[in-house]
């Protein structure tokens, strides 16, 4: 049976993985090495000549991360993927190779805040143009957005950090319509929650560090491939174009689109970002991204009610001035959500904090459970403050086109017991309204 007849489940524990080809292994070993044996010289033209799969370099590519790349790979339902070592490298690597030579980026203000300040500071260096629309929810502010130079359309699937949501087949159609894929950074929702390539997406992007590792041990990004998107219409010709590592048994150079029809993009990124830019993932950190993927439906599923639990707290509490999550009262994301987040919409949100500025920071300096730091998709329970951390990089207008107050206070829920992470905020609530003169306790009028 091919893997392609597998649930979710099968596939987060199993896929990518063959034990007789690792010496019957039961868990997937750790190839911690920098180089193989290359047997002969006739081996080494079959492998320089892809005639043979097999490994030269780790910082090409290694076995242990081969696997996490195949089962990333098939949770999304994609032709191919290449893990790197981090999700800004996932990003980097994939909006320059649509870009280069000049292209530009077509994107919103909903993103996380070093992706909006390496736009704005790194890639115009590099010649690579941002440009971001005004209205991310109406799709037709993206048809109006895109120029002759737009090279990609590129969003997040659950924002970062308000969990705003988008219309992804809209979106979609639009770049398709114009000839550019659709790249989605699905970290926040993770492929248990959503899987892009099935809405029209072309390329999914991952920070591995957050949900899919989910422990909080790892850095690490993942790029998926859907193959299904036309490299050669003419917009893009670093596909198309023959190339001197690709030749043939016979000498003759080859495209990447030639030598992988189905996967081009990543090969691409493989053999001119990857290994030359390097930010290659070490078999270790592979491994312990594999660990944490083995569970991540059930670590997700749990994940998502209690955020919903604890959005219904919020909801009721003075100290609660509005809160950002489909599943909230009146939010207007709510149709999107059960379009596409029908297991839920992730459990990472916002709200904003109905007190002073001192208030706040007591809040936040009062929770015991929550642990205060930059991360997300964790085991633990977390909360930071965006506007002066996540997305600190913003400026004051920056931060107000994106819709991130200096009241808003992120969370993003773990595995601990709901009830105790109620407890938790009701007294950093307490200590702060209290010592800012307000008595706390009462609760919204319904």
């Amino acid at each position: 049976m091919s893997e392609s007849g597998f649930g979710f489940d099968t596939l987060k524990v199993r896929g990518g993985y063959d034990p007789r080809e690792h010496n019957f292994a039961v868990s997937v070993p750790i190839y911690q090495t920098a180089s193989f044996e290359l047997g002969d010289t006739d081996r080494v033209e079959r492998l320089l000549r892809f005639n043979e799969d097999g490994y030269l370099y780790s910082r090409m590519g290694n076995p242990t991360v081969t696997v996490l790349e195949k089962r990333v790979a098939a949770l999304d339902g994609g032709t191919a993927a290449i893990a790197v070592a981090s999700g800004m490298a996932a990003i980097t690597y994939t909006l320059f190779s649509v870009a280069e030579r000049g292209g530009r980026i077509l994107t919103t203000p909903h993103l996380y805040g070093g992706t909006v300040d390496s736009f704005k500071r790194i890639y115009p260096q590099f010649g690579v143009g941002i440009d971001q629309v005004t209205d991310p929810n109406d799709p037709e502010a993206f048809r109006r957005g895109i120029t002759p130079e737009t090279r990609a359309i590129f969003i997040e699937s659950i924002s970062n950090p308000n969990a705003t949501l988008l219309d992804i087949q809209q979106i979609a159609a639009v770049a398709h319509e114009n000839g550019i894929p659709l790249i989605v950074d699905n970290t926040f929702a993770t492929p248990y929650l959503l899987n892009p390539l099935k809405h029209g997406a072309d390329i999914v992007v991952y920070s591995a560090t957050k949900a899919l590792g989910g422990h909080g041990n790892v850095i690490g990004g993942v790029i998926v491939e859907g193959g299904t998107f036309d490299w050669a219409n003419g917009k893009f010709p670093q596909f198309t174009e023959p190339h001197f590592l690709l030749r043939d048994d016979a000498g003759v150079e080859r495209s990447f689109l030639e030598l992988a029809p189905q996967s081009p993009f990543t090969l691409r990124v493989r053999l001119t970002y990857l290994i030359y830019f390097g930010a290659v993932l070490s078999p270790f950190d592979a491994y312990l991204l594999l660990q944490g993927i083995e569970t991540l439906s059930e670590r997700v599923q749990k994940q998502v009610a209690t955020a919903e639990k604890i959005v219904r707290y919020l909801e009721s509490q003075q100290g609660v001035a509005w809160v950002s999550h489909p599943a909230a009262q009146g939010s207007p994301y709510r149709s999107l959500a059960e379009k596409y987040f029908p297991k839920g919409a992730g459990s990472t949100f916002t709200f904003g904090f109905n007190g002073s500025g001192a208030q706040l920071e007591t809040f936040i300096n009062s929770v015991r459970l929550f642990s205060y730091q930059a991360n997300v998709g964790d085991s633990r329970s977390l909360i930071i403050n965006p506007p002066k951390t996540t997305h600190g990089e913003l400026t004051p207008e920056e931060l107000l086109f994106a819709a991130i107050p200096p009241e808003t206070i992120r969370l993003s829920l773990g595995l601990e017991e709901p009830n105790d992470l109620i407890a938790d905020l009701e007294q950093a609530f307490a200590t702060a309204l209290k010592r800012g003169g307000i008595t706390h306790g009462n609760q919204k009028e319904q």
